[in-house]
């Protein structure tokens, strides 16, 4: 069986190095170099060129290398074939730390202090407790209850909102849309983490920032797609919400001159709250080709009606 490896932002040469050491004499093209594609069953990409996968006439396997595949699924010529999704200890570690870093970052009053450090003056500050305040999280899938666990660990009173219901001891549960209404008046942050389906698409908008409480702050690291930008920096400069921290963005890589750039309440962080590592996502692709192989169930296969 040969592999097609395609994807812009990743190196090919240390994901062939890590397959190869997990699945010795698997052959690997990488695009643009394909080959015949009719000897192509099997797909390894991020984010490939529109129309790409439906050249490969045998093509029985996508691999996602993210955990998001809204941009497959965008693909009006994808192959109906199993798509499988990025989902590994690493990518959940890497966002549970991103997060507490986020709502540290705010509620511990860094930026304050900064600002003290730079005009010279010793002033300790005074946060409340982390057991007063309420961090809300959206999306209690893999990387929400990871997050949630954290934060918990260090005595915040965390929230979840999820699409079905869904329980986690310490969190306060919430589900459907009066779940969110009910959730969103008591978060002092509330943390995006939901995937980006057509109903998810734009949530984060004028009216639920105006349903937070005055001062609450937004943290985003799903998709740039659940954000509309304008409604946010509204909400900023109106000062109904306090901040917001972004890895994510309508437009990637963020365009020079937008607003967000220079914004003193917005924190811009380049897509890198979880970022794929083959040297320890590589036996996450190796595990879902072994089962494709051998005709096991996939792991982590997405529901192309839910959009995860």
């Amino acid at each position: 069986m040969t592999l097609l490896f395609c994807s812009t932002t990743d190196r090919s040469d240390r994901w062939l190095s890590e397959l190869d050491a997990r699945l010795p004499g698997l052959e690997v093209r990488v695009w643009p170099e394909m080959g015949d594609p009719a000897d192509i069953e099997m797909a390894l990409v991020w984010k490939p060129p529109h129309g790409l996968l439906a050249t490969l006439p045998n093509l029985k396997l996508i691999v996602s290398l993210g955990a998001g595949v809204e941009s497959l699924l965008l693909d009006p010529t994808l192959p109906e074939v199993p798509l499988v999704r990025m989902v590994s200890e690493g990518l959940t570690v890497d966002m549970a730390g991103y997060v507490a870093l986020q709502v540290l970052r705010w509620h511990r009053l860094l930026d304050e202090y900064k600002a003290l450090q730079q005009a010279g003056r010793w002033e300790p500050l005074d946060p409340c407790p982390a057991s007063e305040v309420k961090v809300g999280i959206l999306g209690m899938g893999e990387l929400g209850m990871a997050s949630a666990k954290t934060l918990l660990s260090m005595d915040y009173r965390v929230l979840g909102w999820s699409r079905t219901p869904k329980t986690l001891p310490g969190v306060e549960s919430f589900s459907g849309p009066d779940g969110l209404a009910a959730m969103l008046g008591q978060c002092n942050l509330l943390v995006c983490l939901l995937p980006l389906t057509a109903e998810t698409r734009g949530l984060l908008n004028r009216k639920l920032f105006a349903a937070l409480p005055k001062g609450a702050v937004v943290v985003n690291a799903a998709r740039g797609g659940h954000l509309v930008e304008d409604d946010l920096l509204a909400a900023l400069e109106s000062g109904h919400l306090a901040g917001a921290s972004l890895d994510v963005f309508a437009e990637e890589p963020l365009p020079a001159g937008h607003p967000f750039w220079t914004h003193p309440k917005v924190h811009v962080t380049p897509h890198v709250a979880a970022v794929t590592h083959p040297s320890r996502s590589a036996a996450v692709v190796a595990e879902a080709i072994t089962a494709f192989r051998e005709g096991r169930p996939l792991p982590n296969l997405v529901d192309r009606s839910q959009g995860y």
